[in-house]
């Protein structure tokens, strides 16, 4: 996997394209960009065909051990990975530790466990469980374990401290395993930033964390609704300033479009696309309003005045390239 940038803009957003992605290095993601996210392999309120129907579909899918960790003795006997059992074809698998549209319930993690949350109750995992699980599903990128759960408000700086220390030590734990690895051979471990609303730990998280041998970031703790968009803006570019630039960053929990723009000026590459679930599940649709005030001496006449359209069968105007606005109500 290769990252290659074309800009960097001030204050850090990045332009560019993810390379030589999967096991074979046939795709590529362009940054920033999102993930496909599904429930199981299976991308909400979309069958096969209608998803496949669909242009530019993320090049990566994203799965989630909650929902994968209690079949994983399925996984095992099939032999296969997750990929072929779901009957997911040409893409890049990503293992996530939580579903991002649902809520953990918090008070579970220990210095040696994490626990993920099925269909069936809490499922308790070491080290040597969650890698037995990443074997079993052979993804191309995957989550590390990690202490995420200083997002709640009133955490203490001693229980930040102690998420961090967690969170470097299941990392360690994971690349021990994932190097002597026959089945994740070529496989990714993205490390995972914590610290809460912490500066010096976020930054102590991001320096660690940077000198480790991962494929990527996942920046954790930064969910909507758990602190101030401002403040969220100043500690993931703290964050950002520490990390590799030929490496990628991939936020988690954060699905609105306005808090994406703010994260992605301050240098983050990838999101997790459960927003739109999100909307739908509670019956909502998206709409979006533009204010769109053309220099009158450019506008239709200068190329980037508006969007170009072309009209053949436009017989007032034939030669005349105009700005089209186009509002669809989503039902």
């Amino acid at each position: 996997m290769k990252l290659e940038l074309s800009r960097v803009v001030q204050g850090g957003a990045r332009l560019g394209v993810l390379k030589g992605l999967g096991r074979r290095g046939q795709h590529s993601l362009d940054v920033p960009g999102c993930l496909l996210y599904t429930h199981f392999g299976t991308v909400p309120h979309l069958t096969q065909d209608t998803l496949h129907a669909i242009s530019s579909i993320p090049s990566v899918t994203q799965v989630t051990l909650s929902h994968v960790a209690e079949h994983q003795e399925v996984l095992e006997e099939f032999k296969d990975g997750f990929r072929r059992f779901a009957g997911l074809h040409d893409t890049v698998v990503y293992c996530s530790l939580h579903d991002p549209a649902t809520p953990c319930p918090a008070g579970h993690t220990t210095n040696k466990t994490v626990s993920v949350w099925g269909s069936g109750g809490r499922i308790e995992l070491t080290a040597a469980k969650f890698m037995a699980l990443q074997r079993s599903i052979q993804p191309d990128w995957y989550q590390s374990m990690a202490d995420g759960e200083t997002w709640l408000n009133n955490t203490s700086r001693k229980r930040v401290r102690k998420s961090v220390d967690r969170t470097l030590a299941h990392l360690d734990e994971c690349l021990l395993a994932h190097k002597n690895s026959q089945e994740l051979e070529g496989a990714e471990i993205f490390g995972v930033v914590e610290g809460g609303d912490v500066l010096e730990e976020r930054v102590r998280s991001a320096r660690e964390t940077a000198k480790r041998p991962v494929g990527g970031f996942c920046l954790d703790g930064f969910q909507t609704g758990s602190m101030d968009g401002a403040l969220r803006t100043q500690l993931v570019t703290a964050v950002t300033k520490e990390l590799p630039e030929d490496k990628p960053r991939l936020l988690q929990g954060v699905g609105r479009p306005d808090e994406v723009l703010a994260c992605v000026g301050a240098g983050v590459d990838l999101f997790e696309a459960f927003f739109p679930f999100l909307v739908t599940e509670r019956g909502g649709a998206l709409c979006f309003s533009f204010d769109i005030c053309p220099d009158p001496e450019r506008a239709g006449s200068a190329p980037g005045a508006g969007v170009g359209i072309g009209s053949a069968a436009d017989s007032v105007f034939p030669n005349f390239i105009k700005p089209l606005l186009t509002f669809r109500r989503a039902r």
